[in-house]
């Protein structure tokens, strides 16, 4: 359906793509850590404060629009991860923040001889929350590996550390270091076999492909808006019983009710009417270039029909993506790439792509492409398993080359172009 799919016109929609470095195009490939936002998300926060920036529950009339922008973004978030009410939606600053929150409260139930499943491959956002809760109830903690030649998980492995002492296992749905789709819904199946709970992180995930919470049977996932271009946010879906059961730290006269139990203090409400209109640009994807998709969908209408199209328009264009940074890589002499490669496994990942070039420093690699208006990531960000498990973490890490669908192949051809120069 890729002839339905202009880049074109999408890029038009986010000005900062209009940034120029020594008279050239910035080219955005930083993207894993943060996406650029579309005018609308602009405008949206900027309406906010204008016309209705006030606190919540007033008897006023900026309260009362506050309010209800804030109720439609919860209702946004449930139709883009297919949640079944806009109630199991708790926004807050990032998912590291609640991450830790949510951990706070699952280790009330935790004790000596319970273990939590984590995995080498994560975000240190989904480790060290559960390290710092095991060792706060005297849990146990089960490291699951990664393939280091393949960069997939061991599931054999994984499976074999889920057993009936096992109360948690976290897990990413994509990892922000190494671009390895995960396996989740049989990640998710074998902890409830044991009556475990399932803790998916979609950070990484949520701008290449469609989120279906139901389908995964997950009981708590967690993304940043930020990285689908949104402002800097956190937005986490939890099962309304397990939310309404869990009890959060809060201030008493916080509400006792799910998400305003977890939602603690006062929000940023601009940031989540920016969130609001980020999903609403990915559902303006599907409406306008995703109709050919809507038979795969029948039990979808309105904006999750439309978030869902858009977003598999989004995947199957990352497959172009994710194999022309391949193929520019793999033209270098000393680079290795940490991730899958086989063109006919793209599927497996997403364009998030880390590379190591023999005899050069991550940092120098970073800094000669920023110099020429390349912006990359090196290091480990925040992934620092993966790193050590690599044995990076003490020469720098590795260079990270990430594209969303802003990108274009000529983008990615001019970041070959800058690294050959180099070589």
């Amino acid at each position: 359906m890729m002839d339905t799919f202009d880049v074109a016109a999408l890029r038009s929609q986010f000005p900062a793509l209009a940034q120029t470095h020594d008279g050239r195009p910035v080219v955005f490939l930083d993207n894993p850590g943060g996406t650029q936002v579309p005018q609308s998300v602009v405008d949206a926060m900027s309406d906010y404060l204008v016309h209705s920036n006030a606190n919540h529950g007033g008897a006023f009339a900026t309260s009362e629009r506050s309010d209800a922008i804030l109720h439609e973004a919860h209702a946004a978030m449930a139709d883009m991860y297919n949640a079944a009410s806009p109630d199991e939606i708790v926004f807050g600053p990032n998912m590291t923040t609640l991450t830790l929150s949510v951990s706070r409260a699952l280790a009330r139930d935790l004790g000596p001889g319970d273990e939590v499943v984590v995995t080498r491959m994560d975000h240190d956002g989904n480790i060290s929350p559960w390290l710092l809760a095991a060792e706060d109830r005297g849990a146990t903690v089960r490291w699951a590996d990664f393939d280091v030649e393949d960069y997939t998980l061991d599931m054999e492995g994984l499976h074999g550390l889920i057993n009936e002492r096992t109360k948690i296992v976290a897990v990413g749905y994509a990892s922000n270091a190494l671009g390895t789709v995960n396996d989740v819904r049989t990640i998710v199946e074998w902890a409830h076999e044991v009556g475990a709970l399932a803790y998916v992180d979609a950070v990484q995930y949520a701008p290449h492909g469609p989120i279906d919470v139901q389908a995964l049977g997950c009981d708590l996932l967690v993304s940043s808006p930020y990285k689908f271009y949104g402002p800097h946010m956190g937005a986490l879906y939890g099962r309304y019983d397990l939310l309404d059961r869990l009890r959060a730290y809060k201030v008493r006269p916080a509400p006792d009710d799910p998400p305003g139990k977890f939602e603690t203090g006062t929000q940023n409400h601009e940031g989540i009417a920016g969130t609001l209109a980020a999903v609403e640009y990915l559902a303006s994807i599907g409406e306008r270039f995703g109709t050919s998709y809507e038979r795969y969908f029948p039990a979808l209408s309105g904006r999750r029909l439309h978030l869902k199209t858009g977003i598999s328009v989004l995947r199957a264009y990352d497959h172009a993506l994710s194999a022309a940074i391949l193929d520019e890589l793999e033209t270098l002499e000393g680079v290795h790439i940490h991730g899958v490669t086989d063109r006919n496994r793209l599927r497996e990942r997403v364009p998030t792509v880390s590379f190591t070039w023999e005899g050069r420093h991550p940092r120098e690699i970073a800094m000669a492409l920023g110099d020429q208006g390349i912006y990359v990531w090196d290091g480990n960000y925040y992934a620092l398993a993966v790193t050590e498990r690599l044995g990076l973490e003490d020469s720098g890490g590795m260079v990270r080359v990430g594209a969303v669908h802003y990108n274009t192949v000529e983008e990615i051809q001019r970041l070959g172009e800058a690294l050959r120069a180099m070589a």
